[in-house]
């Protein structure tokens, strides 16, 4: 059975892209069949997985609005192994017409029916705020994961992000969960990330994964090659960190 999981975290630049697309790589690489939806209107997942969203047939936008019900005919393929439902500007003014709809937290739900059943996982990139697309997300996902940087302002955007997530549960999805807080751009040389770390561990204790992202270049260099970090330097920290991520992913799927 598919385990949907949405990466999200309200505050931006925080590595919710970054980890989709490599969490999706590293997860392909274990022999895992992989859906990632690029459900920012960004594109930013679907440049990153190397695809151009300037130069797409159809788009996320097209499933959403109805102008292509066939998932099959959206769906491409990464080079890295995974299954891509790509996005772009176009999702702007899906984002405005979904509030037209009747069901408008559903719709992505519904599409997500006929296509789940082919994938071990499917990993949904959200947009930096709380919106109609968001919601849809974590309507349809089964846990959230929070990537979050260790700095000053990282518990207070934590405890509203579970406060939203909570709202979710109460109204659309009673079973979604937190799937774990994933520390990101970690530098341990940095006494505030080692305060901030701590602090997480502390209030959160079990919801925090063991994984823990490290700051490097070759991550940040990796989206402009249109590349995951395993495919770009696969024996980099950060590629490292990216596949014990997928590993710790699989374990507390089971």
């Amino acid at each position: 059975m598919s385990k949907i999981f949405s990466i999200c975290n309200q505050k931006g630049g925080v590595g919710k892209t970054t980890t989709s697309v490599n969490l999706s790589a590293a997860l392909s690489l274990n022999n895992k069949k992989v859906l990632l939806i690029d459900m920012d209107p960004q594109g930013n997942a679907t440049m990153g997985s190397g695809l151009s969203k300037y130069d797409l047939d159809y788009s996320l936008a097209d499933l959403l609005l109805g102008n292509n019900k066939n998932p099959q005919e959206v769906i491409c393929k990464a080079e890295e192994g995974f299954d891509l439902i790509p996005s772009n500007q176009a999702l702007t003014f899906a984002e405005v017409k979904l509030l037209e709809f009747a069901n408008r937290e559903l719709v992505l739900k519904s599409i997500l029916e006929g296509v789940k059943k082919d994938y071990d996982f499917i990993i949904i990139d959200c947009p930096p705020s709380l919106n109609i697309l968001t919601v849809n997300a974590l309507a349809v996902s089964d846990s959230v994961i929070i990537p979050t940087q260790c700095e000053y302002y990282a518990l207070e955007g934590l405890t509203a992000l579970l406060e939203t997530i909570d709202k979710i549960k109460i109204s659309v999805n009673e079973s979604l969960k937190i799937g774990g807080i994933l520390r990101t751009m970690y530098d341990p040389r940095n006494n505030l990330a080692q305060d901030v770390s701590a602090e997480l561990e502390n209030h959160f204790g079990k919801d925090v994964l063991n994984t823990i992202i490290p700051r490097n270049v070759s991550l940040a260099e990796a989206p402009s090659h249109g590349s995951s970090i395993i495919s770009y330097d696969r024996g980099s920290k950060g590629s490292m960190s990216y596949l014990a991520l997928a590993g710790e992913i699989v374990k507390i799927s089971k």
